[in-house]
């Protein structure tokens, strides 16, 4: 057994103009993007499934396109979490699983749920919603990572839920977001949103290195010193954990540049 878990850097998507001719070779047709992609960095974060329901042909295409160890995140569809109460979600989050997301297999990485920024915490009503996450599909295990926008869960009543209910609270490095580093499932979520396309790679150097450092500490089941956490006094169960890093927003037109930075970093 290793010591540590996998570490997978990537990206938001594939489609992409701006990365025609950089990412991409000159004239690589736009159904080669994918398996281009995929071949370049070890998991992408899927934002289409936020906005449109796919068939399962497509994410079994998907699936065909990329080499084994591949995984994609799916960014659940917007209907789910952006509603008044949460705890009402059941019918449309099984829609969206039953939509052929299990057509990924193995290639199905964690299914990430995105609240709005204007969504406050309410403890009983996160709960109704937690309760309503499927640990399967078609047979396929689930792994649910909880982004949220609103200073209110800043708590350790937040965190002490999504440990409960083995959800990973995703990290967010953003400017306006709030930053919640507790380790609350059996993989971490990272998503690096600071980025500038003024860096080759994204991020400079040497933040690459820090964010590095912290990938390897969690995949090794620590929890970094020098983030921001909700709940201080309460340590995560130290064993290895799978680490997902993606460069996502800002700095998009660098952002595969920097998850192979990255990935180059954590495999050295």
């Amino acid at each position: 057994m290793s010591a540590a878990g996998e570490i997978r850097a990537g990206m938001g998507g594939w489609t992409f103009e701006p990365w025609e001719g950089t990412f991409y070779p000159d004239k690589l047709a736009k159904a080669k993007q994918l398996r281009h992609a995929a071949g370049q960095v070890k998991t992408i974060e899927v934002n289409g499934t936020y906005y449109s329901t796919f068939k399962p042909e497509t994410f079994a295409k998907w699936a065909a396109d990329a080499p084994d160890g591949f995984v994609f995140s799916l960014k659940a569809i917007r209907f789910s979490t952006n509603r008044r109460v949460l705890a009402e979600a059941g019918e449309s989050v099984q829609r969206f699983l039953d939509s052929g997301v299990a057509e990924l297999g193995d290639k199905l990485g964690p299914i990430l749920w995105q609240f709005a920024p204007t969504k406050k915490f309410d403890a009983a009503d996160f709960e109704g919603f937690l309760k309503v996450l499927p640990a399967k599909q078609a047979g396929v295990s689930l792994r649910h990572a909880l982004e949220v926008r609103h200073d209110s869960f800043n708590v350790p009543e937040f965190v002490a839920l999504a440990r409960k209910h083995g959800a990973a609270i995703v990290y967010a490095h953003h400017a306006a977001y709030p930053e919640i580093a507790d380790v609350t499932g059996d993989f971490v979520y990272a998503r690096l949103q600071r980025g500038s396309d003024d860096n080759a790679n994204c991020y400079p150097e040497r933040e690459l290195d820090g964010w590095a450092l912290r990938a390897k500490e969690w995949a090794a089941g620590g929890q970094p010193g020098d983030l921001p956490y909700a709940d201080a006094s309460v340590t995560a169960a130290k064993k290895k954990r799978d680490v997902f890093v993606y460069f996502i927003t800002e700095g998009k037109s660098r952002a595969p540049f920097g998850a192979m930075a990255l990935q180059k970093r954590v495999d050295s």
